[in-house]
């Protein structure tokens, strides 16, 4: 594993160094230099039914030298390969915020983060990787906790060929780059429940849950961060877990659940971010009936997401669909933690296991 990750690294190199000679390849020739990049605006973002995620269609854009309202976006790009190919030579890993900082010492000027994100976001794009592949991730916030051993493939000799098993810290382990590339060695788990909040999330360890229901449990902590998205992904397909998530019942919940399912159009430019079978478990709007759950009204901004979502090409199906229309008829939202009007064990002895044959049937 060790060299496939070297042999990856390497490809990702030299696609930094491709991209870096056609740049000095232009200029040699006397040309001003200019950049080909597929579009990202809305309307060249396509569902492709097939994936089942939003993808980037044929239009491209082209950034040049040559016309002065681009001279700045194009250097900010060029410095952004840059300094992705020189912290992976140095084999250190950093985060979008280093990355925002550090360019003040290259008197490279964002007008925000966002801005510098968006840059590598171009990057991404232009190299078809997604950003962790050279190395720049955001700030970590999200945990696994369940009976998976790992081996660290990072190659820091501190940690090189380390094993650790993933329910060893009775907080759970950060999913961050090193456990993002480990390798799996042993897993004693048969599914993946992803839950949206901490509280649960927690709750579920200390109340046993990885083991009741022989489960990995990872935080996702509200939406979804792309390594968590990959890290997922990852344990369906190499591993063959089935995932369900458990989100807020809101049509954010909602919403949280279908980026893991078929991704954002955000991230068209990328394929490795979905889980496709992955199923939401709940909470859904048809439980805040069937449980009677404590509810707070939806606000305006609630509905009119829920109507936007009614014309979005991933919702279509009959069972998103159903939901979307029982929030707009009781126009109310429920919270994870209203099953504890029943007792705080509730959730995990009877709403659980009464989900989990329901949704592994579906």
């Amino acid at each position: 594993m060790r060299e496939k990750a070297r042999e990856h690294m390497e490809n990702i190199l030299a696609k930094l160094r491709e991209f870096g000679l056609t740049i000095y390849d232009q200029l040699a020739r006397g040309e001003f230099p200019r950049i080909k990049i597929p579009s990202r605006t809305t309307s060249n973002i396509i569902y492709d039914p097939d994936l089942r995620q939003f993808v980037l269609g044929d239009q491209v854009v082209t950034r040049s030298a040559a016309n002065i309202r681009q001279v700045r976006s194009f250097t900010q790009l060029i410095w952004v390969a840059f300094f992705a190919y020189k912290s992976m030579l140095a084999n250190q890993p950093t985060t979008l915020r280093d990355l925002y900082y550090n360019a003040e010492a290259f008197d490279i000027k964002f007008k925000n983060q966002q801005e510098s994100n968006d840059v590598v976001a171009d990057l991404e794009t232009i190299l078809g990787v997604p950003r962790e592949d050279f190395m720049i991730f955001p700030e970590e916030r999200s945990a696994v906790f369940g009976d998976l051993t790992i081996e660290y493939t990072s190659p820091d000799p501190d940690y090189y060929g380390k094993r650790i098993n993933l329910s060893s810290h009775p907080d759970g382990l950060m999913i961050g780059p090193s456990l993002l590339t480990a390798d799996f060695v042993e897993c004693n788990a048969d599914k993946v429940i992803a839950i949206e909040t901490g509280g649960l999330f927690t709750r579920f360890i200390a109340e046993k849950v990885h083991k009741k229901f022989n489960a990995i449990l990872v935080h996702t902590a509200g939406q979804a961060p792309r390594a968590t998205r990959r890290f997922l992904r990852r344990l369906n397909e190499e591993l063959g877990l089935p995932v369900y998530i458990l989100t807020d019942a809101d049509v954010w919940g909602m919403h949280i659940a279908m980026v893991i399912i078929s991704g954002s159009a955000n991230a068209a430019h990328l394929t490795e971010l979905t889980t496709p079978d992955a199923k939401w478990l709940g909470v859904w709007a048809t439980d805040i009936v069937r449980y009677k759950l404590p509810t707070d009204a939806m606000t305006e901004e609630d509905l009119n997401r829920l109507r936007l979502l009614m014309r979005d090409p991933r919702y279509q199906d009959p069972f998103w669909m159903r939901e979307i229309n029982e929030f707009l008829k009781i126009k109310r939202k429920a919270e994870q933690q209203s099953f504890s009007r029943y007792g705080l064990s509730y959730i995990v002895k009877k709403y659980l296991p009464d989900k989990l044959r329901e949704v592994s049937g579906r």
